[in-house]
């Protein structure tokens, strides 16, 4: 199996949106960005801002590339262990700097707000980690060639991210740090699934089972819980769709043969 590398630089990336989350917070703007934003977002709909943020939960954006275990099961493994490094990550540095969120600081009132506050463990933001972490591992897990062909997910993520100052959720600061540590999540995944044996994706194998039975797991999830906003429960039935269809052509593959034997 060839390798697909990283570019050097691109590790360094990540640098620009957590040295600009710096800048905010010293520079004591942290509330005027965050109002600005929150402001200006409000000219869209409310739903279009849940279903963005649906992007960035972990069961929802799983659900949504579930069909690569079909496809391209090597890049859905790939947003797999970026997810789970994110997932780790975010956990860690939200216990360790544990920070107030907007509606924790802000008069109530002062600022538009979609659903509950949350008022803490602000740093950083887990859902704009993990559309980043999703969207680098994807991308660098492709073959050079097909990047290009990937590069909106980034902007996917950016809208994840500011789905999160609209719904007054996070902080910008929360929003750009998240994406820093999330590209480098990503990065990690890719670069980790470079060294697993092309056998791991075999469809009749212990990993696509595991995969497959992450999914039924997932239905679940979309089924016994509201995914951050009830305004997403529509975006929950169509995931718990994808993921139904997805599983009956993985079935299917396990009574026929490659080339349609039984």
């Amino acid at each position: 199996m060839s390798k697909k590398a990283i570019p050097a630089l691109a590790w360094f990336i990540p640098l620009a949106p957590i040295t600009c989350a710096a800048a905010i917070y010293f520079g004591e703007q942290q509330s005027n960005s965050f109002l600005f934003l929150n402001r200006i977002t409000q000219f869209l709909p409310d739903a279009l801002w849940a279903w963005l943020t649906f992007f960035g939960n972990g069961w929802g954006v799983f659900a949504l590339s579930f069909p690569l275990l079909l496809l391209a099961p090597r890049l859905l493994t790939a947003g797999i262990f970026g997810g789970a490094i994110s997932a780790i990550s975010s956990t860690l540095l939200k216990n360790v700097f544990d920070l107030p969120r907007p509606a924790s600081l802000l008069e109530d009132g002062s600022f538009y707000r979609i659903g509950e506050p949350l008022l803490h463990r602000a740093f950083p933001s887990g859902h704009t980690l993990t559309a980043f972490a999703i969207a680098s591992a994807l991308y660098f897990a492709a073959s050079p060639e097909k990047r290009r062909y990937l590069g909106a997910l980034f902007l996917i993520a950016v809208l994840v991210g500011l789905s999160r100052n609209a719904v007054g959720a996070h902080w910008l600061t929360d929003v750009m740090a998240g994406a820093g540590v999330g590209m480098w999540c990503g990065m990690i995944g890719a670069q980790l699934t470079q060294y697993i044996p092309e056998s791991w994706f075999n469809p009749r194998g212990l990993w696509s089972w595991l995969i497959a039975l992450g999914g039924v797991a997932a239905i679940y999830a979309h089924f016994t819980q509201v995914m951050d906003l009830e305004l997403n429960l529509p975006l929950q039935y169509a995931s718990i769709t994808i993921i139904a269809i997805t599983l009956v052509f993985f079935l299917k593959a396990q009574l026929v043969g490659p080339k349609g034997q039984k």
